[in-house]
Parts: C-alpha cells; structure tokens; sequence
C-alpha cells in the first residue's frame, strides 16, 4: 500500500460511506482507537476493513468491531492487521477470521506476542488446506491446545496430526477428539488413536466422524482398550460384592463415562452409584466404593433426615424435581457467593460421620484412605484437604476428637448434626473463598460432592447391620413418572441443562443402511430407573411384549442457528408463496349452522315451530328460535416427528448442502404452513443410543406459537445417534392426546430404516417393533404415516406401515415443499 495515509484513510471513509452504512459506522466507532498507532498503520488497518468487508460482510464487520478490545488487549496492531489480510486469500473463511480475532488475545497472554503470531500463522496455514480446519483451530482454546507448556504442549497435538494428515485425514476433523485424548491418557496414545480412526473412517464417513467426535462405540472401545487404572466394568461383580458383604447392601453400578472434567469422582442418586470408568488403582476404588455405599447404609439421602434437614434450613419440606427427587440447590442458597465453601465443609463433616460408621465395622477403611490422601493440592483447596485429613486422624485416633469432630461421633449424630456443624466450622471464618475451579481438589481421594445430584429420598435403614451373608437390603420401589423429565449431567443438577450427554455414530453408514454392531452385556449398564418415561417393546422371536424395556428421555435441544433459519426460509420463498395460495383454498369458506341459538342471522324452522307448539300448550320454553353459522373446521391435530440419527448430516446425493439442511426447510415450511391452516400441531424430533436412552426432543408443542425461538432450534438441528423408532412413535401418541382432537395425524419424516446399537445386527428385530408401534397408535386412533428419503425404503415400510401409508421421496430438493402438501393432502382425505 502507497501513498499518503490520511489520504488512503479518506478514500476508504468515502468508499464506504456510498456502498455501506453499517461499515462506514463501525470504522468510524473503532478509529479513535488506532489514533496512538501512527497515519500508515491506521490507513492499512482501514483497507484492510474495507476488503475484509468487500471479501465478506461478516468478516469485515467482526474485523471493526474487534480491532478497540485488540488494541486494548496486546497495544501492537501490525500482528492482527497483517494476519487478517491473509484470510482474503482463503475462500469462504470468515468463520475463521472470527473465530481467530476472538482467541488472539488470550493466544499471546499464554503464548507471548511473538507466540501468537506463531499460533495465528499455524492456523491460516491450516485454512489453506481448508476454512474449516482453521475454524477448528482457532476456536480450540489455547490452555487446551498448550496444557499450560507453551508450544511443548501444542506440539504433542500438532505432530501426530500433522502425520495423520499426510494421510489424508483433516485435522478439523481430530482436534478437538485428540485434546482429548491427551487429556484422560496422555499424549502417548494420540498417534493409535488417529490410526485407529483413519481405518474407520474408511469404512464409512459417518461412522468415522462419529469416532473423532468421540461419540459411539467404536471410540468408547478404543479408549477403554488402553485406559489405565482400576477398570469399574472388569470390576464391578467384585465392588458389588464387596459392598454387600460390608453392609448387606447391593448398589446398582452405573458408568458415569469418560470425562476430562475432574478426578474419579462416585455420584449418586440416592439408589445408584455413578462410577468413573477407571479409579486410579485398586485401593482407591475399594475407598470410594465402600465411603459412597456407607453414605446409603448410614442415612445420608434417609427420607426423614431429609425432611428435618431442610426444616432446620427454613423450609417446610425438600424441593422435589417432577421425578421426585431432592435437589439441594435452595439448600445452600443462602450462602450466596459462599455456596461452595459451605457445601465443602458441609461434606466434610458428613464424610466424618460417615467414615466413623465404616471404621466401626472395617478398622483397615480410615487406613486405606490415609494412605491415598498423599498430594496437598496448591491454592485455597488446601485448607479443606488438611481439614479433610485432621478428621482421619482423629477416627484413627492420632488426635484428640474437640468440636466439631466429637458432635459427629456421637451414637445419635445423622446429617442435621453435620449441617450444623458445618455452620459452626463456615463461622469460624478461618476457610478461604473456594470457587468451583478449585472445589475438586479439595476432596481427598476416595471422597466426592455428597449433593452431585438430586437424589431419591431413601427409606430408613435397619437399626442393627445384618450379618454379611444375610439378605441384601430391600430398595424401595422406583415411581413411575406421569411426564418424563429432562436429564441434567455435571456436578451441579440445578444448572442449566446442558447439550446432549450421549454420544453415537447412528449405527449406519448412510441412508437406511444399518451396521452391525457387537454387543457386549458385560459393560453395558441400564441407565437407572426413573431416568424417562417406560415403554414395552415388541419381540417378534418371542411373540411377547417386554414390560417397559425401553425408556424415552425428554431433552431440550440447546443448539440455535436462527441465521441458518433465515437463510433457508429466504431461499424457499417462492415455494412458501405457493404453498400460502394452495393453504387459502384449504381455509373453511363453508358455513356449517349452529341450531336453537338466543340469536342469529335467520329463524330456524324447526325451532320455531316447536316454540309455538309449546307456547301454545301452556308451557314456557326458553326462545332458542334462531340459526347462527359458522365456518366449518376440521377437527385435526398433527405431531410432525423428526428422525435426527446421524445420517441425516451426510451430503445429499446431488453434492450440494447436506440432508439436514432438506430437512431444516421442510420442517421451517410445514410451521409456516400450519401457523397459516390455524390446525393445532407440534414438531418433535428423535434420536436413540440403546433400549433405555431413546431422546425425544419437543421443538413446539401444541399450545404454542412457532416464534422466532423454535425457527431457531430447527435452524440449529443436527444429527446423533440411532433410530428407535417403535419407542418414538409410543411417546408422540402419548403427546398426541394433548391435543384434544378427535382426528390425529403422526407424519414421521425419516431417512432410513430403523436401528439401534443393541439390536444384534437383526435388522428385522426393530422393523417388527415399530409395525407393533403403528398398530397402536391405530388402536388409539392416530393415523401414522412415514415419509422417508430412503430410495430403498419401499419394502420395508409397506411391511411397517401398510401400504399407502408411507411415500418415499426420490428427489431431496422436492422435501421442503412436498411435506406441506403431503399433510393437506392427508388432512382432506380425512
């Protein structure tokens, strides 16, 4: 660039000023901000926002609006001005400029200013390859890329992805999975991991994609193939076994999945123990195992102390979830920022009582958690460990039981003992403020959050412990939830709930073509009781239904893409003008009378004729003599259910966009449409990763408008997991009676057969359930009807739903218009 500056610098202020309001606005907001950066600099800064914006209008916007907070982060402007202009060479990667003016900041915090040119340089390298690799990059955060050493750390993650990329594999692809990975097993066991996923990734796309997202069973297996430690599912007869003979009490074990979130941490709900899938040795499961079932055996979650607990906090009676399950969140509230280093405390004092209850059974069990609790960590957490191992030297009696320890010894001591001695500790004032950062730390090994979840209130134990061999304690009988509730994940079950838990690749390559899978009973474990809603499953082997075999979760999708909702209703335009012309003909014009009114447009004959009769007779009838109209309207309701497996994110079959941006449309289309009908309808989707975690996911219910809110949510609509169909269609009936209409309509827009990972690869185990699942719905008055994108759909849908009640749709393009159709079509014919 050449030339005088501040003549440059006029030349772009005019240019834009003609083409584009909203750019002129934001240079000018932004250029006081660049006046200590000289003439030059602040010319180039501003042609290089004019071409970004000329280049795409995203980028240069975001380019504007980012350069003040860049000049107050890092001072120097050479860096990120230069660095922007080398996007204009990549096509389409304005996502990543976005997303590397975000992280340039905390880049050179972490990296230094010489680093984050370094750390810029490496990205745009990557986007050359391809906009999608940058955009992975630079939105990877740089304390992850780096595990806090630098460019040693980043190097673990590049070189082996750089490896895999000579063999043809995007790294955009990897990243994030081997951050990961280098996460729970070390740096290591990057390279077999990338290996492992190349071969997959051959054998089909979609499976392959599923694996680096980490998502399914093939990624679980390799994981779980090199994972070190104590194994929970090897192990877990053993831990059950172990607990019993302790206590005569056998606990449901439950894999709480991999996670690079914390230490091995036991949760429960009151009835089962969420375990981590490795404890890093024996000692240290066989501590936390016997600590988390002695808070069951010794009246932790104990409905009664429950009760009294929260009444010595002020309240009335435990907050109960639509499951009935306590949450400890209003508990705790009054602590206000000090939550956590309450809760701490608080669970300290009860892992005392606890662990004194097992010592007096198991004088080796203070030991073994002694002899783990050998690395203080640094920070505030370090008062609370040493607190934590002041209370294990007291049971082992190396000290002197005082306050608050000797309260908690005593025979009658339970959790309201705990909680004020707690308050006694939290009053003292001596414990630093402790966030949820350092919270982990300061539990000592074998130990977690007591209030992790929210718990099922337990029935009071036996006074005495039976001995060892005697029977297991009885649980108590699970409730059967009236509407299914959202599951919640994390350590704290009052939060927002987050994306989705489960992971899986969909259980097929393609439309409709299901993989077999291995199925393995031995690692596989039920998701608890009460966690959905049940529903019997048809087993064509047996000619039997199974009671409640499988069970239907409600989640909420989190994702919004309210631009993608926008730009596709943009693009059908002309097809939505056509559909709202064939929806005015379908509007009720006929008026349908309304017989022995108080008042109307014209006398109905026969009324009158009967009021004079009567009247004529002596008696008094009321003057119900007239006839009013009204428009005729078909009493219809239609529950639109959507098949989100993984295979709706492959590419269409003509090379252009994907099959979820189709279904996108016509699910945008079909709302359009039916807000224009006036007919009461919902939109749901669905997606299933074995027999007890099929996910329905409501998008609009029937009371409700389709705002800008669900456009969003179908705008941010992605694929996971497989197609449990027959459990789907139970649940959408069931919402279906919501309705109150006589006539209802479930349209299943679907791409493939169904299939889940425990079907054993018999293809015709799910097809026979989902025929029993249409005949049902029959039963209970719903018309089903599929439309599927599977060309090879013909034959087994006319087996499932009977002929003439399904249609395939050969051309992906004609979707968004032809599902409107379809329903008016259907709504007439009734």
């Amino acid at each position: 660039m050449t030339g005088d500056p501040e003549v440059r610098l006029a030349l772009v202020l005019d240019e834009l000023k003609e083409l584009s309001f909203v750019a002129h606005r934001d240079l000018c907001a932004a250029l006081p901000a660049m006046a200590p950066h000289g003439a030059e600099t602040i010319a180039l800064w501003a042609e290089t926002g004019r071409d970004l914006f000329f280049y795409d209008r995203e980028a240069g916007k975001a380019f504007l609006r980012a350069s003040p907070g860049l000049v107050r982060e890092l001072g120097a402007a050479d860096i990120w001005i230069e660095q922007a202009r080398d996007f204009l060479a990549i096509r389409g990667a304005w996502k990543a400029l976005i997303a590397y003016l975000d992280g340039l900041a905390a880049a050179v915090r972490e990296l230094g200013v010489e680093g984050g040119r370094r750390w810029g340089a490496i990205g745009i390298a990557w986007g050359r390859g391809s906009p999608e690799n940058a955009e992975v990059f630079f939105q990877a955060p740089i304390s992850s890329l780096t595990a806090g050493r630098g460019f040693a750390g980043l190097s673990e993650i590049l070189e082996p992805l750089a490896a895999a990329r000579d063999r043809g594999l995007a790294p955009a692809l990897a990243l994030n999975g081997a951050i990961k990975v280098r996460t729970l097993l070390g740096p290591g066991a990057i390279d077999g991991w990338l290996k492992r996923g190349a071969d997959i990734l051959k054998s089909g796309r979609l499976r392959g994609e599923a694996y680096f997202r980490m998502e399914g069973p093939d990624s679980d297996e390799a994981l779980m193939a090199v994972l070190p430690g104590f194994r929970s599912a090897e192990h877990e007869r053993f831990l059950v076994l172990i607990a019993h003979a302790a206590f005569s009490l056998t606990p449901s074990l439950a894999p709480r999945g991999l996670s690079v979130d914390g230490p091995a941490f036991v949760e429960t709900d009151g009835r089962t123990l969420f375990v981590p899938p490795a404890f890093p040795t024996r000692e240290h499961a066989l501590a936390a195992l016997l600590h988390h079932a002695g808070h069951l055996r010794f009246g932790t979650y104990d409905a009664e102390v429950l009760a009294r607990l929260f009444a010595q906090a002020g309240m009335t009676h435990p907050p109960l979830d639509a499951d009935q399950r306590v949450t400890w969140r209003p508990l705790f509230a009054a602590f206000g920022e000090d939550l956590v280093r309450f809760q701490v405390l608080f669970d300290l004092c009860e892992d005392f009582r606890v662990d004194a209850r097992i010592q007096a059974l198991m004088p080796n069990h203070v030991e073994r958690l002694m002899a783990l609790a050998t690395t203080r960590p640094e920070g505030p957490a370090a008062a609370y460990f040493d607190l934590g191992r002041e209370s294990l030297s007291v049971l082992a009696g190396r000290e002197v039981a005082v306050a608050p320890w000797a309260a908690l010894l005593a025979r009658d001591a339970d959790l309201v003992t705990s909680f004020v001695a707690a308050q006694s500790l939290y009053r003292e004032g001596r414990f630093p403020a402790l966030g949820l950062a350092d919270r982990d730390a300061a539990y000592l090994p074998g130990r977690s959050p007591n209030q992790g979840r929210p718990v099922y209130p337990r029935p009071a134990a036996p006074a005495e412990i039976p001995e060892p061999d005697g029977g297991a304690v009885a649980e108590a009988p699970e409730p059967t939830p009236t509407r299914p509730a959202p599951l919640s994940a994390g350590h704290d079950p009052d939060t927002p709930i987050p994306p989705e838990d489960t992971s899986g690749s969909g259980g097929r390559v393609g439309a409709g073509r299901p993989q077999p899978h291995i199925v393995s009973a031995r690692v596989r474990r039920l998701r608890p009781a009460g966690a959905g809603l049940p529903y019997p499953e048809w087993d064509y082997r047996e000619q039997v239904y199974r009671r409640d075999w499988t069970r239907v979760i409600e989640r909420p999708l989190m994702e919004r893409d309210a631009a993608c909702a926008e730009h596709l209703l943009a693009r059908h335009a002309r097809v939505l003008g056509r559909l709202r012309r064939a929806i005015q003909a379908e509007k009720p014009r006929r008026m349908a009378p309304r017989k022995r009114q108080h008042e109307g447009e014209e006398l109905d004959l026969d009324a009158t004729v009967a009021y004079v009769v009567d009247r004529r007779a002596g008696a008094s009838p009321a003057p119900l003599v007239f006839r009013k109209r009204r428009p005729l309207v078909r009493d219809t309701a239609v529950l639109l259910l959507a098949d989100l497996s993984t295979s709706i994110m492959q590419q269409a079959a003509d090379g252009v966009g994907r099959v979820v941006d189709r279904i996108k449309a016509a699910l945008l289309l079909f709302a359009v449409s039916l807000e224009e009908v006036g007919d009461p309808y919902a939109i749901a989707g669905f997606a299933s990763k074995y027999r007890d975690a099929v996910s329905y996911y409501p998008i609009k219910d029937f009371d409700e408008r389709f705002t800008s809110k669900q456009a969003a949510i179908v705008g941010g609509l992605s694929g996971r997991l497989a197609t449990r169909m027959g459990a789907a269609i139970r649940h959408a009936c069931m919402r279906l009676t919501d309705s109150g209409t006589e006539r209802r309509l479930l349209l299943i827009l679907s791409d493939g057969r169904p299939a889940d990972y425990d079907d054993g690869g018999d293809e015709r185990y799910l097809h026979e359930d989902t025929r029993m699942a249409v005949k049902e719905a029959a039963d209970q008055g719903v018309h089903a009807f599929c439309i599927t994108l599977d060309p090879a759909g013909a034959p087994y849908l006319e087996r499932i739903f009977g002929r003439g009640h399904f249609l395939v749709v050969d051309t992906l393009d004609a979707l968004p218009a032809r599902l409107p159709q379809i329903y008016l079509k259907l709504r007439k014919a009734g």
